[in-house]
């Protein structure tokens, strides 16, 4: 992702930033840090599953659309990618109606390929523009990118939104016996991690093993970590060094600490999609991944996200200066998250936060401790009725 803006989502009422490789979104708890992430995660969800779903999942369009005494109607969100040789812009937004209803006020989708421009224009289910010829049917109540998804110009698009992968991992959910499946890809709080585990273990073994190694580095004289069935369950049984014994003793899921467990679950998210030369994930989102953790194991955690942001775009949130305190953070990375009268503000650092980090004076987190990272005034200035999300066609 290049860009995300977005309006009247949640607490948000404007907010256009550029994420980088590796993003920090790092303010006080309460700020709005979750709802960007949410934001991107309805995206998938709407597109993966359905828009209804989507909604549906966060207690309806009035629970989405940001609360103020302006009473806004609707919400919009534009992402812009860059995908293979490709550059797509793409935004929408979804309008409130009467009994809880909602509609589709306006859909934008760009594709710049080297073989030219693809684009359609979609307003309150009639498609206004477009390069496709004949167009499908467009439909008020659904996102009209899962109608073109077949076809060639448009399947990157599609393609980059459902695999974004956002993760609040519970330990509760990963020590817990866990019914199995088939393991693709790690549930939102870790909850079939058991499952994903087996299978990285048959399709990508030097995967598990750097999970495992960063895992050992976390928590001493952790060795490995494997699927276990018990019954028609199945667990996770952890192999741990103890002086004295000859081998690795053994322990399930059950007799590990929040802490362990977590620290697997961040390391699952963020390598499971690896094959050895690209990830499938394009972007993961973890919130707070250094949750549980003790301080002196940011370092090992911060490797890990840089190891990772290697081959797929990685947005964590934190409010930890112990994460933070790592001065090969370069400045794009950190984005300030601050609430205002309910308000979240969002954005790069500003000028003095910047040029502290440039030179290295302090690091993130000691910024952090001292209360100082704040986002570049402009975005004071930024309005929702003049937050540019179809301007490119």
């Amino acid at each position: 992702m290049t860009r995300v803006a977005l309006r009247n989502y949640k607490s948000i009422a404007a907010c256009d930033i550029s994420p980088a490789q590796l993003a920090f979104l790092v303010g006080p708890n309460g700020s709005g840090k979750s709802n960007f992430l949410d934001a991107l995660r309805f995206v998938t969800d709407a597109v993966r599953f359905s828009l209804d779903h989507a909604l549906r999942d966060r207690g309806g369009i009035g629970e989405v659309r940001r609360r103020s005494g302006g009473h806004p109607n609707h919400f919009g969100i534009r992402i812009d990618l860059r995908p293979d040789q490709s550059a797509v812009s793409y935004s929408f937004t979804v309008g409130a109606k009467p009994r809880g209803g909602y509609e589709v006020q306006r859909e934008q989708c760009l594709v710049r390929r080297p073989d030219g421009r693809h684009f359609y224009s979609v307003e309150q289910g009639s498609v206004t523009s477009t390069t496709l010829n004949p167009p499908p049917v467009a439909s008020d109540d659904r996102l009209y990118l899962v109608s073109v998804s077949g076809v060639e110009a448009f399947r990157p698009v599609y393609d980059a939104l459902i695999s974004m992968g956002f993760y609040n991992l519970n330990p509760e959910a990963i020590r817990e016996l866990q019914s199995p499946d088939p393991g693709d890809l790690l549930k939102r709080d870790g909850s079939n991690i058991a499952s994903v585990l087996a299978n990285l273990d048959t399709r990508s073994p030097e995967i598990k093993q750097r999970i495992e190694e960063y895992l050992g580095k976390v928590v001493s004289g952790v060795v490995g970590v494997d699927e276990r069935s018990i019954g028609p369950k199945e667990t996770l049984e952890f192999r741990q060094e103890v002086r004295g014994a000859r081998y690795p003793w053994r322990f399930f899921a059950s007799n590990m600490s929040d802490g362990t467990l977590r620290a697997l679950g961040v390391l699952v998210a963020l390598f499971q999609a690896f094959d050895g030369v690209v990830s499938t994930r394009r972007c993961i989102g973890i919130e707070e991944p250094e949750a549980a953790l003790h301080p002196a194991a940011a370092g090992v955690l911060i490797d890990g996200l840089k190891d990772a942001a290697e081959q797929a775009q990685v947005l964590v949130t934190s409010h930890s200066p112990d994460l933070l305190d790592d001065n090969t953070i370069p400045d794009d990375s950190i984005v300030a998250v601050i609430a205002e009268h309910g308000e979240s503000r969002i954005g790069p650092l500003d000028g003095a936060g910047r040029s502290v980090l440039k030179d290295h004076l302090y690091t993130a987190g000691e910024l952090l401790r001292m209360n100082q990272l704040r986002p570049d005034p402009s975005v004071f200035d930024l309005r929702p009725e003049k937050l540019p999300l179809f301007d490119y066609l």
